[in-house]
């Protein structure tokens, strides 16, 4: 049993879809189930359909056109008029947001939200299980929500895994022994049979999931890039590929901000020993890399940015000390208010915290801090996180920068920092 997961990137257009199946065709060894994510930026633009539904926007319905269009265009591009129920498959899911859509929204945001982007990973897979059908690589397209079982908690639906692994070894099991299985990343299903999305980028969980209660011999996740790189290519001109890291070491670096692998994906797959390939589509037959229990160190430094960046600096009103009483208060309103810390620090009278810079919450946030504290907050601002790190490692990316905060650990230094001379502080 092996899982493959295709990102959005990799089914962005007809000939990303006939990729797919060549290497599905070319890699598959046994047993196989699928994970794809919905096709190209699809879920970015659900996203501003969502947005310009609520607002009652008169461009909703024009951005909705967009959308179904997009997808009936790689359809036909794919089938070239040929007859395929496909095509009335995906006109049937889009009916769904159709009707969503003719209405005024009556209920709470985030439940909407996932009721309209889980669109984008119904289609895209519904392409996919047709076009493998096509090419004679034998599918069967299942629903991901009647299998990964969540609660209600819409945008971040939080896994019942005894209730998902009894579902999958029951009823998914045998259907794999047969098909080639399609299904869906990012998406799960309540118990009354509402949609959830598991969090932005959540299809890597998803594959991660279904691997392990399928006990997989491996999940392959197929990207853009050759591997797991050092760093972001949008960052450095020169970055190397880490043949091999240790579970560790790849938790590490997505909670970091590693974008390459979504951050919930590692232990499920650790738990169980289940390896985890990543792999380029672009050139299938390179060996990519491989996250295993060996736990070497990385052989080279790994570079982390985040930008657009706040800082956010917290201060007893009488000079006490922030003790654990006051932490404690202060964590509360962070998670109250769901803003992810990406990096702390504590002093004797302060508490200083990089947070990604969402205005609207933000605001929010050191409203109710001030009721108790003093509050100082910098923006645009960028936190470099150097996992391996040496001075050489600190001095190449501190040029021409102030660091406002640094927090050093055995392995790992993380910075603040802002251009010179920018002051942007409130």
């Amino acid at each position: 049993m092996d899982i493959f997961k295709f990102g959005g990137a990799s089914v962005k257009d007809a000939a990303g879809v006939k990729n797919l199946a060549n290497i599905v065709r070319d890699y598959r060894k046994g047993n196989l189930l699928i994970v794809v994510s919905a096709m190209g930026k699809i879920t970015n633009q659900l996203e501003d359909l969502t947005k310009a539904y609520l607002a009652q926007s008169d461009e909703t319905h024009a951005i909705f056109d967009e959308i179904k269009n997009f997808h009936f265009q790689i359809i036909e591009a794919l089938f070239e008029g040929k007859a395929n129920p496909v095509y009335d498959d995906v006109a049937n899911s889009f009916v769904e947001i159709d009707w969503l859509i003719e209405d005024e929204p009556d209920n709470d945001v985030d439940y909407i939200y996932d009721q309209i982007v889980s669109i984008g990973e119904v289609v895209s897979t519904k392409i996919v299980a047709a076009w493998l059908n096509e090419t004679e690589n034998k599918s069967l397209w299942v629903d991901a929500r009647n299998y990964i079982q969540t609660d209600n908690t819409y945008r971040e639906g939080k896994v019942d895994w005894l209730k998902t692994n009894q579902i999958i070894q029951r009823d998914l099991v045998p259907i794999l022994a047969d098909n080639i299985v399609v299904t869906q990343g990012f998406i799960g299903g309540t118990s009354e049979n509402y949609t959830t999305t598991l969090g932005r980028e959540g299809s890597d969980y998803s594959a991660a999931i279904f691997a392990s209660c399928l006990d997989a011999a491996a999940l392959t996740i197929w990207k853009d890039v050759p591997g797991v790189l050092n760093a972001d290519p949008k960052w450095f001109d020169e970055t190397e590929k880490i043949p091999q890291l240790s579970y560790h070491d790849a938790i590490e670096l997505t909670y970091y901000g590693a974008t390459v692998i979504h951050p919930k994906t590692i232990k499920p797959l650790q738990n169980k020993g289940i390896p985890l390939l990543v792999k380029s589509f672009i050139q299938p037959e390179g060996l990519g890399t491989a996250i295993t229990g060996e736990n070497n160190p990385l052989p080279i430094p790994s570079f982390i940015f985040k930008v657009n960046q706040a800082l956010i600096s917290i201060f007893p009103k009488d000079y006490s000390f922030i003790i654990e009483e006051n932490l404690s208060n202060i964590f509360e309103l962070f998670h109250k208010h769901k803003i992810k810390i990406n990096t702390m620090l504590n002093s004797a009278i302060s508490f200083s915290v990089s947070v990604d810079d969402h205005p609207a919450q933000i605001e929010k946030l050191i409203k109710d801090l001030s009721a108790e504290f003093t509050v100082k907050y910098n923006k645009g601002l960028e936190l470099v996180t150097i996992r391996y790190y040496n001075q050489n490692t600190i001095d190449r990316v501190t040029v021409d920068k102030d660091i406002l905060l640094e927090v050093k650990s055995r392995h790992t230094c993380q910075m603040v920092m802002r251009g010179k001379n920018k002051i942007d502080s409130i």
